[in-house]
C-alpha cells in the first residue's frame, strides 16, 4: 500500500467519493432494516415460529458475531493489499452477504425440527457475512481521513444513504409483498431483490473509496499480539464509552424497529400502517440531514448527538396521549427521526476518533480490532434489541400464527416496548455521554498523529521517527 503524502490524511474529500462511502451503508440497510424490522414478523406470523425461539436465535447469533468480530478485526489489520487493510473485506463479502439475505426467506415446507435447522443456520451465515462486512465498512472512515469534520461530513453521507436504505424498505416492503401475491413466495421475492442491491452497492464501496491513513509506528502490524492489544483497549476510556454506547444505542434502536409492526397490527389494529410509520420516521431525519453539517461545525460530535438523545426522549413520550391514534404515533416517530440525525450521523465518527485517540496515548494503531470490538457492541444491541422483544413478548404469553387475539398483557408488553423501553436507554446514554470529554481536545490528537507524534501514556508527544534516528546515533 502506497504511503500517503504528508497530512493527505486531512485534505478535503471530494462528492464522488463521499457518495461512493455512503452508498455502502444504502445496502447494508437494505437487508438490515429488513432483518429487525420485518424478519421477526415474517418468523413468527408468516412461517408460525414460536417468538421465544426467534429472540433466543437472534441473540445467540449475536453472541457467536462477537468471536467473529475480533478474529475478523485481527485480520483486517493485518491486511496488506494495494487496495489497503479494510477495502478489501468490504469487496470479498458483499456478494455472499447478499446472497445469504435472500436464503433467509427460502424456509422450506418440512417438519418443525427441519424449518428450526433451516432458520437457524441461514439467520446464522446472513449474521457472519453481516459482521464481516459491517467491520470493514466501518473500518473505512478511520482510514480514509484524520480530518475531524471531514469525517463528520462522511458519517453524515453514511447517515442520510443508510436513512434512505431503510426508508425504502419500510415503505416498500409490505406493498411489494402484496403486489408479488402476499403469500410466502412473495417474502421470498422480496428477498431476494433487496439482497442483490445491497451487493450491488456494498461494491460501489469497494471500488470508489481510498484509504490514506497508515499508522506512525512502522512496526505497527508487528506490535499486535493479545497484551499489546489489551492493553490499548484497556488504557482507551473513550473506546469504552463508545463501545456501551453502541451497544445501547442498537438495542433501542433494533428493539423499536421490531415491535413497530407489532404495535401497528395489535394496537393500531393495521399492520399496513408500518409505511407510514416509517416514511415518519425516515424522511424527517433526511431534511434535517442537509443542517447537519452546520450544527457539527457549531456543537461538535459530542453535544449533537446529546441534543439528538434529549429530542428523542420527548418523542417517546407522545403516543402516551392516545396509544390508539396512528397520528401520535407518526409525530412521536417523526420528532424522533429529528432527534436520531444527531446520533446516527456522529456515532461511528465519535468510534473513529477513540481510535485515533488510541493510536495517539499507546503508539499502537488497531482500527480493524477497536472497530470488530465496537461493532461487537453494535451487534450485541442488535441481538439484544430484537431479542429482548421476542423474550418479552414469548414471557407475556404472545400467540404466533397471526390469527389469535392477544391477550391484555401482551397488548401492554407491546405498549411498553414501544415507548418505556427505548426511553430508558436513552436516558442510559445521556450518562455514557457525559463522560466522554474527547471533542475537547481531538485536533491535538489528529494534528499530532499527522506530524508522527504520538503521546505515550501522560508523557509528552513522541514521534517514532526522531526516536529511530536517535538510536541509530
Amino acid at each position: 500500500m502506497a504511503q500517503p503524502t504528508a497530512h493527505e490524511d486531512l485534505q478535503r474529500i471530494g462528492i464522488r467519493e463521499r457518495l461512493a462511502f455512503g452508498v455502502g451503508d444504502y445496502g447494508t440497510n437494505l437487508t438490515y432494516t429488513l432483518m429487525v424490522t420485518f424478519l421477526a414478523f415474517f418468523y413468527t406470523d408468516v412461517v408460525g415460529m414460536p417468538a421465544l425461539l426467534i429472540g433466543s436465535l437472534m441473540f445467540f447469533a449475536r453472541v457467536l458475531d462477537g468471536i467473529i468480530c475480533i478474529f475478523v478485526g485481527i485480520r483486517i489489520d493485518k491486511t496488506r493489499s494495494t487496495m489497503g487493510k479494510a477495502r478489501p473485506w468490504v469487496l470479498w463479502t458483499a456478494i455472499p452477504f447478499g446472497l445469504s439475505a435472500f436464503l433467509m426467506a427460502t424456509v422450506p415446507d418440512v417438519s418443525y425440527g427441519q424449518k428450526v435447522t433451516w432458520v437457524c443456520i441461514t439467520y446464522l451465515m446472513a449474521n457472519i457475512f453481516f459482521t464481516a462486512n459491517n467491520i470493514a465498512y466501518g473500518s473505512l472512515l478511520a482510514l480514509i481521513t484524520r480530518d475531524n469534520y471531514q469525517r463528520g461530513i462522511l458519517s453524515v453521507f453514511r447517515k442520510g444513504l443508510s436513512t434512505c436504505g431503510s426508508l425504502t424498505v419500510g415503505v416498500f416492503t409490505l406493498p411489494l409483498v402484496a403486489f408479488f401475491g402476499n403469500g410466502k413466495t412473495s417474502w421470498i421475492i422480496v428477498f431476494a431483490i433487496l439482497g442483490f442491491f445491497t451487493a450491488f452497492f456494498l461494491l460501489l464501496t469497494a471500488l470508489g473509496t481510498r484509504e490514506r491513513v497508515e499508522p506512525v509506528s512502522r512496526d505497527n502490524s508487528k506490535r499486535i499480539n493479545a497484551r499489546q492489544v489489551m492493553h490499548s483497549m484497556m488504557a482507551n476510556r473513550y473506546w469504552i464509552i463508545i463501545f456501551f454506547y453502541l451497544l445501547i444505542t442498537f438495542t433501542s434502536l433494533t428493539a423499536l424497529s421490531a415491535v413497530g409492526v407489532y404495535y401497528s397490527k395489535y394496537i393500531l389494529s393495521d399492520v399496513s400502517l408500518i409505511a407510514y410509520i416509517s416514511m415518519a420516521q425516515y424522511i424527517p431525519g433526511l431534511l434535517t440531514l442537509m443542517i447537519i453539517p452546520v450544527l457539527l461545525k457549531k456543537l461538535g460530535k459530542r453535544r449533537l448527538a446529546v441534543l439528538g438523545l434529549l429530542i428523542c426522549g420527548v418523542a417517546y413520550l407522545i403516543p402516551l396521549f392516545n396509544k390508539q391514534d396512528a397520528l401520535f404515533v407518526i409525530v412521536s416517530t417523526a420528532i424522533r427521526s429529528i432527534g436520531f440525525c444527531g446520533i446516527g450521523a456522529t456515532m461511528f465518527a465519535l468510534l473513529a476518533d477513540t481510535i485515533d485517540y488510541g493510536e495517539w496515548r499507546t503508539g499502537l494503531r488497531i482500527e480493524g480490532i477497536l472497530f470488530s470490538a465496537g461493532t461487537l457492541g453494535q451487534t450485541l444491541g442488535m441481538g439484544l434489541g430484537t431479542a429482548s422483544v421476542g423474550w418479552i413478548l414469548g414471557a407475556a404469553g404472545f400467540v404466533s400464527g397471526g390469527t389469535t387475539a392477544q391477550s391484555a398483557t401482551v397488548i401492554q408488553t407491546i405498549e411498553f416496548l414501544f415507548i418505556f423501553f427505548p426511553l430508558l436507554l436513552a436516558a442510559i446514554n445521556l450518562v455514557l455521554l457525559w463522560f466522554y470529554k474527547l471533542d475537547d481536545f481531538y485536533e491535538t490528537v489528529a494534528h499530532d498523529l499527522s506530524a508522527g507524534r504520538y503521546q505515550q501514556v501522560d508523557g509528552p508527544a513522541v514521534s517514532p521517527a526522531r526516536d529511530r534516528l536517535q538510536s541509530q546515533e
